[in-house]
Order: C-alpha cells, then structure tokens, then sequence
C-alpha cells in the first residue's frame, strides 16, 4: 500500500498549503487529474463536486460564486480497495464502500459540510476550506480560505464533523480533536474561548471512542463499548441527554463530556440535529431525545425532552443510518427505505408538501429506487441510490439542491445531473454527500478513463501523504 501512496502523491502538486491565510482574489481552481491507466496501481478515479452558495469560500473554487449544479473541485486517484471514511449517524460497514473498523488497509475518503466550511479526509490527511471565523479551520488564524488547504496540525484523521462555528475530528487512535468557537463548551475544554488549532479533548471515557457527530452547537462521541458522551449547548431542551443537575455548567452550555448513563443499551452510531440528538443500537434501534416542538422526535406529539427513548414506529424497523437537520430527521432502513419526519416548511421531508410530520413516514417519490446513503443540511436533504444517483429536496434558496431552475422550496426528490459527464472519464456514481448551510457537496466515482490526455495534464492537489515521497 506505501508503494501506492508513493505512486499517488507523486502524480500531483500541491496547490494550496497551510500558508494559506487570506482570501484568493483570482480564478485560480483546483485542476482535475486525469489518469492514464497504464500508471500502474491506481484503477479508480474519484472527484469532488461542490454546489450552492460560495460567498464564504466553501465551494474550494478559489473564488465567490454561485454554482446553480455541481462543479468539480479535484480529482481523486486512489486504489481499487479505497473506502469511505465513517460517517455520523451510519452504521460502520452498512454500505458497499464504508470502511470496516477492524481494517485499516485501504485508503478511506470523506467529507463533511458545516454551516460555512467544508473539509475532505483522504488517506488520513484532513483537507479544509471556507469560513474562518472562530477559528473554525484550525489553520492558527480566522481568515477564509478559498481553496483546499491541508491542515498540518493533525495526523491520521480518521473522520471529520464539522459543526457552525467549530470543527471535531476522530484520528486513527481514537481520539477526539475539536477547534474553533468555544462558545456554549462545543468544543469540550472545560473552557469557552476560541481555539485556533486543533486540541485533545480531554473525556473522562475508557478506552477509544469509534464514532463522533456534531451540530450547530452540541457534539457527541462513542466509545468502542458503544457508551455515549455529550457536550454543547443545552437550553432546557434536553439535547445532551443528561437529565436534571447534570448541566449546563455556565451560561447555557456544558464544556465537559458527559456520559449519557440513561441509555439502557450500548449504541453504534449517532447524530446531532439542531437541538436533539438521535442514536442508534448495532441491531438498527434508533432512539432520540430533545426539543420536539416540530416533532423532531417522531413520537406522534410534542413532548420532548432529556430522556432517550425509542422511536415507537420504527421499534421493528433496521435502520442502518440517520441523518438529522434542523428540525427534521431522516432515516435509511436495510432495505433501502427512507423515513423522514420533523418539520417540513422548507419541503426537507420530500412529500410533495411543506406539511411537518409527527411520526416516520416513507418518502414515497423514491420508493422505487434502492437508496443506500443520505444526508441533512439544515432544512435540505439528499438521498443515493445504489445505481449511485443523487436526489435532493427542501430548501433552494441558495441554489443547494444542484438543480438550475427550481423554487426556492422544493418538496420532491429531484434527481441531480453532473453536466462533466461529457468529458470522457465516464458517468459518475455517487458515493457520498454533505449539506451545509447554503451549500453541498459530493465525491463521485468516474467509471471510464480518458487514456487520450497527456501525462503533461495529470496535475492537482497532492490530496496524499506527502511525507511518504
């Protein structure tokens, strides 16, 4: 595998660094790399779309934009056995390219959304751009930057979340980073001001933990023995889950992780919407707790609170990922069923209406696809097939969902085209998606190779370990 990380970094040059420190005023864009077959190792070609509004940096285009539908950022070369980095709210190993924790051979890749930045993991090199505001990029200062720029201050990133003003990221040894706005203990550090790199958080777990989600302003961590730890915002709501006299510490907010101790069994994966949280057993039990005002919870009423409890409808439903907004939720079951429920003003529940939903209820517009991944923005959401297409529906203020030409609320799934298909690399497969606040993002895979372009065209952004030249 060393051997084809040296091949795979050696095909590229770096187009942004940590030096980074300000806006770009050019045109200056990540170039796609294009990969003659005859190269060796490398069979698989994989890019990065961005879309929506950019104003902030977040499309990694080098420039404000808008893109009305998705527009390559880079490409990707990785080896055959490459897998997706964990995902907050999926059940490891759910999907045919999900990583498994008991492997760490192939390269993982994946990405996530905040409300104004954006961040790509590849070969356990985490890759980050956007708003810098809070220190939310972890580059030592609060400038936006406008083009991918890996941040040097961490090592062997296994996964990144990355919330409103703050980012956590989970290494490969199973500890917890987080950096950016302290505000509210989002970030865990017994303290409330900012931080501009990226510091341990410090829990009071045994052992690793194996899974991490964030949100506007709470986070959640999992060890391996599937207990799970809170921190963050907590107005009364009940989002942390940690029941009376047990925070917040100051202010509205709890900067020390807790241990969720009314969880009667141990859960395996977990999410945090805008003020709730949802968790789910390794059998498929999903169990949620917090506001439900707009039916977040999904129990038929609007009663909330801290204590977690089973989602009734769907006690006998294998949910293997859940994907929280705002104020909604979705859920993918094993047979490739989705669920969605909460507040649907904005169409994000994708049922031809922009009605709220108290409990679970089946997006019937994809009821014939087989969907095997998805995904939540605020008030947006997105669903993928295993045939790897891509749909959207909810909020398109900002042109989010990928699609030229819609209103501004759209309550249908919308399937999502990829205008580059035409540039001989074949059609693309999605294989994962993230929603920001006005923006989103996708990896594809590419399943055809132009063998015609010149090796003098295989440049881009050395995304690879660069200390293994």
């Amino acid at each position: 595998m060393s051997l084809v990380r040296q091949r795979l970094a050696s095909l590229a040059r770096p187009l942004s660094s940590s030096s980074s420190s300000s806006s770009f005023s050019s045109t200056t864009r990540l170039p796609l790399r294009h990969l003659d077959p005859a190269a060796g190792d490398v069979a698989a070609t994989v890019q990065l779309y961005s879309w929506g509004r950019g104003a902030s940096g977040q499309l990694g285009g080098g420039i404000e934009e808008v893109r009305m539908y998705p527009a390559p950022v880079a490409g990707l070369p990785l080896p055959p056995s490459f897998s997706l980095s964990p995902v907050p709210g999926r059940l490891h190993g759910s999907g045919r390219t999900d990583s498994s924790p008991a492997s760490d051979a192939a390269i993982e890749v994946g990405i996530s959304c905040g409300l104004f930045h954006s961040s790509a993991v590849v070969d356990g090199k985490l890759w980050i751009w956007g708003k810098g505001d809070g220190g939310r990029l972890g580059l030592g200062h609060e400038n936006p930057v406008f083009l991918p720029t890996l941040n040097p201050n961490l090592d062997v990133v296994r996964c990144i979340a990355l919330g409103g003003l703050h980012s956590v990221a989970l290494d490969s040894l199973g500890r917890v980073f987080t950096w950016g706005y302290g505000g509210f203990g989002a970030l865990g550090h017994s303290v409330y001001h900012r931080e501009l790199l990226p510091r341990l958080v410090e829990g009071s777990w045994n052992g690793r933990i194996c899974h991490i989600a964030t949100s506007g302003t709470h986070t959640a961590a999992l060890t391996e023995a599937g207990e799970l730890y809170t921190w963050g915002r907590e107005e009364g709501d009940g989002r942390l889950g940690l029941g009376p006299g047990r925070g917040p510490d100051q202010a509205g907010g709890l900067s020390i992780p807790c241990k969720v101790k009314a969880l009667p069994v141990p859960m395996s994966s977990v999410s945090c919407g805008g003020f709730f949280t949802v968790a789910i057993t390794e059998e498929g039990q999903v169990w949620n707790w917090g506001a439900n005002s707009n039916y977040e919870l999904g129990r038929g009423n609007k009663a909330g609170g801290w204590e977690p409890k089973p989602i009734p409808s769907l006690e006998h439903v294998c949910t293997i990922q859940i994907a929280s907004g705002g104020y909604h939720s979705l859920a993918l079951t094993d047979d490739g069923k989705v669920f969605s429920w909460g507040h649907g003003g904005h169409g994000q529940l994708g049922h031809s209406s922009i009605q709220s939903q108290k409990v679970p209820t089946v997006v019937e517009a994809l009821a014939n696809e087989h969907v095997i991944f998805i995904a939540c923005g605020g008030s947006t959401s997105a669903a993928i097939t295993d045939e790897g297409k891509l749909y959207m529906w909810g909020n398109c203020k900002d042109s989010q969902l990928g699609v030229p030409g819609l209103p501004e609320v759209h309550p249908t799934p919308v399937e999502v085209k990829f205008l580059s298909e035409d540039d001989g690399m074949g059609p693309c497969s999605v294989l994962s998606v993230a929603i920001g606040a006005s923006h989103a993002m996708c990896l594809a895979s590419r399943t055809g190779l132009d063998t015609s372009v010149s090796k003098d065209n295989q440049t881009g952004t050395d995304w690879q370990n660069r200390k293994d030249n």
